[in-house]
C-alpha cells in the first residue's frame, strides 16, 4: 500500500468544514494528519495544483445488473465507470435476475464484489419477494446477509398496508427503506411527462400525480411508524413541496435528485431520442427549478445518479418500446457542477457535500470525509477542464447517455480507494 502525498490542492472536506489550499496525506490506506520526514521521502507525490481534492464521491442509487443482466453491465464494469466518475462508494439496487430477495443472492453479489469491484460496492435487498409487491421478503435475513437498505427500486409497492409492514420491520432492523415513488394505475402505457410536449409528440403522458401520491403515502407512513423512508429520484415540483412540509414537522424522510432531472426537461424529447427516456420522466422547467430550490434549502438531501445501463439494441427501438434509464456515473460530477455551481451559483463545498458526506451518512456508510483515520477514499478533479465525452469509449459496458458527444466542463483526474490509486489520467490503474 503506497504512502501518498497530494500537494498543492484546493482541499474541500465538508465534514470538517474545510476549504483551503493544502496537502492531503495517506499512509496504510488511511488519511493521516501528516507524514514523517522519512515517509515524505518515499511517498508517491501527486501535484494537484489547480485541482480540487475532496472525499471520494458516494452514490446510493446505481444499477450494476449482475447477476443475470451482464450484457448491460457487470459489477466489474460498473465499478470502473464509477471510479472514472470520481465515485469510491456506491449502493447497488436489487432488481437483478434473479432479484436480490434472499440471502443467497446477496452472498453471490458480495462474492462478485470482492472479486471484481475496484471501489466499495454495497448491496440492497428487495422489500417484497420477487419484487412483485405481494409478500414481504425476509428482511432480517437480508440484514444479516449484509444489505444496507431495502428497496423494490424499478418498481413500487402499491399496497399501503404491505408498505406499512415493510417499514415497521425495517425499523426493527435499523434499515432504511428506499422507495421508487410511482402509482402504477396512473402510468399504464405512459412513456414521458404528461403535458404540452407529450401532446405535441403524440406520446402517452405520465402525470406528476403518479409520483406525488406515493410521496404523500410515504410521508404518512414515516410519521406513523417513525421509520426512515428515502424517496428516490424525485422529479415533481409538488413532491418537493410535500417533502419540505414533512421535514418541517420532523418526519424521517430523506430524498434525492438526479443530475439529469436538474439539468434536462421534457423538451429534450422532441427528436424521440430514447437516450432521454427514463423513469421518472424528464418534466417541465418549473419542476426542474423546484428540484434545484429543494437542494438549496435542504428539502432534497443528496444527488444520486440512478445509473441504469441498457444496450444499444435495447434502446434502438420505437420510443414506446425502449426501456427506461440512462448512464450517469461518468458524467454526474460535470453535469452537477454545471447546473448547480455555474448556472445557479451554489458554493462548491455545498455541492461536494451533496455527493459525499450526506449520502454516506444517510446509508450509515464509511466515507465522505478526509479526516485522519478514515479510509483514504479521495477524488481529485479539475473543475474548469473541458473534455469531450463519448459514451461508446467510456468505462460502462453500455453507452445510453444523453450527454454522449457533448463537451463537458469539470473532469475527474484521479480516484483513490483505500489508499490505492484506481483511476488516473483517464485510465483504470487497478487490476
Amino acid at each position: 500500500m503506497p504512502t501518498l502525498w497530494i500537494k498543492n490542492a484546493r482541499v474541500i472536506d465538508p465534514a470538517a468544514k474545510r476549504d483551503a489550499a493544502g496537502d492531503v496525506f495517506v499512509r496504510d490506506g488511511k488519511f493521516v494528519a501528516s507524514l514523517s520526514t522519512a515517509d515524505k521521502k518515499r511517498a508517491k507525490k501527486i501535484d494537484a495544483h489547480g485541482l480540487v481534492a475532496c472525499p471520494g464521491l458516494v452514490d446510493i442509487h446505481v444499477h450494476f445488473r449482475e447477476p443475470g443482466q451482464t450484457h448491460k453491465e457487470t459489477i466489474g464494469t460498473g465499478s470502473r465507470a464509477a471510479a472514472a466518475g470520481g465515485f469510491t462508494t456506491v449502493v447497488m439496487m436489487p432488481n437483478t435476475s434473479p432479484v436480490a430477495d434472499n440471502a443467497g443472492t446477496i452472498q453471490l453479489m458480495k462474492d462478485v464484489i470482492g472479486r471484481d469491484a475496484i471501489i466499495r460496492v454495497y448491496p440492497t435487498g428487495c422489500i417484497t419477494v420477487g419484487m412483485k409487491g405481494q409478500t414481504l421478503a425476509p428482511i432480517g435475513s437480508l440484514k444479516r446477509a449484509g444489505v444496507v437498505a431495502i428497496t423494490d427500486d424499478g418498481d413500487c409497492v402499491q399496497s399501503n398496508d404491505l408498505m406499512r409492514r415493510a417499514v415497521e420491520y425495517a425499523k426493527m432492523f435499523d434499515l432504511p427503506v428506499m422507495d421508487h415513488c410511482q402509482d402504477h394505475s396512473m402510468t399504464v402505457g405512459a412513456v414521458m411527462n404528461e403535458g404540452i410536449v407529450s401532446t405535441r409528440l403524440g406520446l402517452r403522458g405520465w402525470p406528476n400525480a403518479a409520483e406525488d401520491l406515493i410521496v404523500a403515502r410515504n410521508v404518512i407512513l414515516a410519521e406513523y411508524t417513525g421509520a426512515h423512508i428515502h424517496l428516490q429520484h424525485i422529479s415533481s415540483k409538488f413532491s418537493v413541496d410535500v417533502i419540505r412540509r414533512a421535514k418541517q414537522r420532523g418526519a424521517r424522510i430523506s430524498a434525492e435528485a438526479t443530475p439529469h432531472h436538474i439539468a434536462l426537461t421534457d423538451d429534450a424529447l422532441a427528436t424521440y431520442d430514447t437516450n432521454f427516456k427514463m423513469n421518472p420522466p424528464l418534466r417541465t422547467d418549473d419542476d426542474r427549478r423546484a428540484l434545484i430550490a429543494g437542494l438549496r434549502d435542504g428539502t432534497l438531501d443528496i444527488i444520486a445518479t440512478d445509473h441504469a445501463p441498457h444496450t444499444d439494441y435495447e434502446k434502438d427501438k420505437e420510443f414506446d418500446y425502449a426501456p427506461n434509464g440512462i448512464l450517469g456515473l461518468e458524467t454526474a460530477l460535470p453535469v452537477t457542477l454545471d447546473v448547480l455551481v455555474r448556472q445557479n451559483k451554489f458554493k462548491l463545498p455545498f455541492v461536494i457535500d451533496l455527493m459525499t458526506r450526506r449520502p454516506a451518512e444517510l446509508m450509515k456508510l464509511p466515507g465522505g470525509t478526509l479526516a485522519a483515520g478514515a479510509n483514504a477514499d479521495l477524488c481529485l478533479f479539475d473543475p474548469a477542464e473541458k473534455w469531450h465525452y463519448d459514451a461508446k469509449v467510456g468505462f460502462s459496458k453500455s453507452s445510453n447517455s444523453p450527454w454522449s458527444g457533448q463537451t463537458l466542463t469539470g473532469r475527474v483526474k484521479t480516484t483513490v480507494v483505500g489508499g490505492r490509486v484506481v483511476f488516473d489520467g483517464g485510465k483504470i490503474t487497478a487490476p
